[in-house]
């Protein structure tokens, strides 16, 4: 992912905020934001004849050294390229890169009401840590000011 495909990956981010189901963000940030946030290495964009369907990227959940293979990401697919198997391709190329890279372990927050978020990562070996619940407030949207659950996934590399 680089500066030229923002527009795109923040038009996909922006639908996934607005959808009350996939991020506590209010908004999407600016480019800056994003890229200083953002492992470059593993900020993944799935593209067909040069249109973005979809994106994957990770922050590092700290920065204390013991936590340096931890990663958080995020993964939005372009509405109009669901059941397309983009999810799919974009986690196993994340997986592939943060392996490549000595990253251990891929977490995630994923509401419980996103069931497709839920199969896909089960599908590719994330296994539920457990539930938080009430752990945030909504922002934004038809559920502002309501608590919500999260569901804590994550990956373990099986090489490293």
């Amino acid at each position: 992912m680089t500066s030229t495909d923002w527009p795109r990956v923040r038009q996909i981010f922006t639908a996934g905020i607005d959808s009350g189901h996939a991020t506590f963000e209010a908004a999407a940030p600016e480019w800056d934001h994003f890229d200083a946030t953002r492992l470059k290495d593993h900020r993944l964009v799935a593209e067909k004849e040069g249109q973005v369907l979809g994106w994957t990227a990770v922050s590092p959940v700290s920065s204390r050294a013991a936590y340096s293979g931890v990663v958080e990401h995020s993964i939005y697919v372009a509405g109009d390229a669901r059941g397309l198997g983009v999810g799919k391709s974009l986690l196993r190329a994340l997986i592939a890169s943060t392996e490549n890279a000595g990253i251990w372990t891929i977490q995630a927050s994923v509401f419980p009401e996103n069931a497709a978020s839920l199969r896909l990562h089960n599908d590719e070996g994330f296994n539920v840590v457990g539930r938080r619940n009430r752990i945030a407030r909504m922002p934004h949207g038809p559920l502002a000011g309501q608590w919500r659950d999260t569901v804590l996934i994550e990956r373990r590399s099986s090489v490293l």
